[in-house]
């Protein structure tokens, strides 16, 4: 029977497999992102949105040459419903994944989990280290800047837009907004 974690049990097993505060609070801002997306769409499973963002890095810090591999063995181990997991592994989809974004919820993980990277190396350069004064132009034109975050793909970004047929202005705003709800637990109020 599989079975869907609780944010308790998530959060534990996040912790139990990922112990650098960078990937942590990572996971929380993509976690708090996608509960922000699911609001703003109007999704009713709020929930599974943000269990997604919180787990969907889960094996990267233990496993980073088995990513979006290995967290399909950690999961069905715990018997974790075959949904979830297919949601987790398609945010590596055309690196190291071959499960493409079909459902809104793995299309917005896809596109967000870079643009939280992004934006969260843009407050930390900000006198202000916040999130909560950061301007989508700002973000903009550090999306246009390949050598600022050279680590953040622009092209995964800009895939991510286009399945969901978004403006990348739009994503930065609403990225920003959801990330300022959870800017305490990410260290960027």
């Amino acid at each position: 029977m599989s079975v869907i974690p609780t944010r308790t049990q998530a959060w534990e097993l996040l912790n139990e497999y990922n112990q650098t505060e960078y990937l942590i609070k990572h996971a929380l801002e993509v976690e708090g992102v996608m509960r922000y997306f699911a609001n703003l769409l109007g999704e009713e499973d709020i929930d599974r949105w943000a269990l997604v963002g919180l787990l969907h890095d889960l094996d990267y810090e233990k496993y980073p040459d088995e990513h979006c591999i290995k967290v399909q063995e950690i999961l069905r181990e715990r018997d974790v419903d075959e949904s979830i997991i297919k949601s987790i592994v398609s945010h590596g989809y055309g690196l190291v994944a071959d499960i493409k974004p079909e459902h809104q919820m793995e299309k917005v993980l896809f596109c967000i989990d870079e643009l939280c990277g992004l934006i969260h190396a843009a407050a930390i350069m900000r006198p202000s280290k916040s999130v909560m004064d950061m301007e989508v132009k700002s973000v903009r034109k550090k999306f246009k800047s390949p050598s600022f975050a050279a680590g953040v793909s622009r092209e995964v970004i800009q895939q991510g837009l286009d399945m969901l047929g978004w403006e990348l202005d739009y994503a930065i705003e609403h990225t920003i907004l959801g990330m300022r709800e959870v800017a305490e637990e990410i260290g960027l109020k």
